[in-house]
C-alpha cells in the first residue's frame, strides 16, 4: 500500500535470511518502542497504523538509523476484513513474518448503556476481531515453517471486570484467554504466544485526555512505555505466555486469580506462565 524503504533487492541473499516483524499500532505508546527495539535488533519491519504522517516519519527514521527494510501500511484495522487486505499486501511484497506484535487497541469509558454503539463496535473490531483474524493468517504461515513468535497486548484490565469500562475490560479479557489457549495448542511447535499485560493507560486508553483517564483509573506511577516494550520484547523472546510488568502487579494479579470466586482458571506454577 505504501513505499518500502530498502537498500537491497529481493534477489539478494540477505533478503532471504532477514527476520521480519509485523507491528500494529506502531506509531504511539509501546507500539512505537516495539518498532524501535525490533529495528535496533536488525529485524525488518511491517508497520501498521492509521496515522499516515506519523507512520511515514517513523518508517523513514528507522530505515535511516538502523538500515532495516521497512514497509508501512496506513490502514484502520477496525474496518471489516482489514486484516485480509493487509495480509494480502504483505504477501504480495514477499514478506514472511517471524514476529507478530498485535499492539493496536482502543478503549473508552462511561456507563455501558450511555456509550455510543459505534465506539464500542470499533473497540470490539480492533481489540478482538482484527487481532484474531490477523493472528490466524500469520500463524498459519508460522506453523508451516515451524517457528515464530506472537505477542498480543492485553492489559491488567483483563483480570477483573471494569465498571465504567465494561467493554474495554471484556475485550482485554478475551485477548488474554485467547492467547493462553493458543499458546497451549502450539506447545512443542516452535511457536510461542505471549500476552503482555500493561496498565490500561498503556494499552488502549492513550487517546483519552489525562483528566478523563484519571476519572476511570486510580492515578499511580507507571513504568515508562519504553520499559514496558523492553519487558514485552524479552518476554516474547523467552517464550513466556503471560507477561505482567512489575513485582507488585504480578503479586496483585496472582492474588486476584487465587481469591476471585468466579474464576475457573488454575493458578500457574511459579515461573511457568508469568514473566
Amino acid at each position: 500500500m505504501r513505499l518500502i524503504f530498502c537498500n537491497f533487492n529481493k534477489s539478494n541473499s540477505l533478503f532471504m535470511n532477514k527476520r521480519t516483524a509485523l507491528i500494529t499500532g506502531a506509531t504511539q505508546g509501546i507500539g512505537y518502542y516495539f518498532s524501535r527495539i525490533m529495528a535496533r535488533n536488525k529485524v525488518d519491519l511491517v508497520l501498521i497504523d492509521k496515522n499516515e504522517d506519523q507512520l511515514l516519519d517513523l518508517a523513514l527514521d528507522l530505515y535511516q538509523r538502523y538500515g532495516v527494510r521497512v514497509k508501512f501500511i496506513p490502514f484502520d484495522l477496525s474496518k471489516t476484513n482489514a486484516p485480509f487486505v493487509v495480509y494480502n499486501d504483505i504477501i504480495k511484497d514477499g514478506f514472511s513474518i517471524d514476529y507478530l506484535i498485535n499492539n493496536a487497541g482502543v478503549g473508552d469509558g462511561g456507563n455501558f448503556y450511555e456509550i455510543d454503539w459505534e465506539k464500542e463496535r470499533e473497540m470490539i473490531n480492533l481489540n478482538v476481531v482484527s487481532l484474531v483474524q490477523l493472528t490466524k493468517l500469520i500463524l498459519n504461515d508460522m506453523v508451516k515453517r515451524g517457528k515464530g513468535r506472537v505477542l498480543n497486548v492485553a492489559s491488567t484490565a483483563a483480570f477483573q471486570p471494569g465498571p465504567n469500562m465494561a467493554v474495554y475490560h471484556a475485550t482485554k479479557a478475551f485477548v488474554l484467554s485467547f492467547s493462553e489457549a493458543i499458546a497451549n495448542e502450539l506447545k512443542n511447535s516452535g511457536i510461542t504466544v505471549t500476552a503482555l499485560c500493561p496498565d490500561p493507560k498503556q494499552s488502549g486508553l492513550q487517546h483519552l485526555a489525562e483528566v478523563e483517564v484519571n476519572k476511570l483509573l486510580k492515578t499511580r506511577k507507571l513504568p515508562k512505555d519504553w520499559e514496558v516494550a523492553e519487558f514485552g520484547f524479552h518476554s516474547m523472546i523467552e517464550g513466556k505466555t503471560v507477561a505482567v510488568n512489575g513485582f507488585m502487579n504480578r503479586l496483585l494479579l496472582n492474588t486476584m486469580r487465587l481469591f476471585r470466586k468466579t474464576s475457573s482458571r488454575p493458578m500457574p506454577k511459579e515461573g511457568e506462565r508469568f514473566a
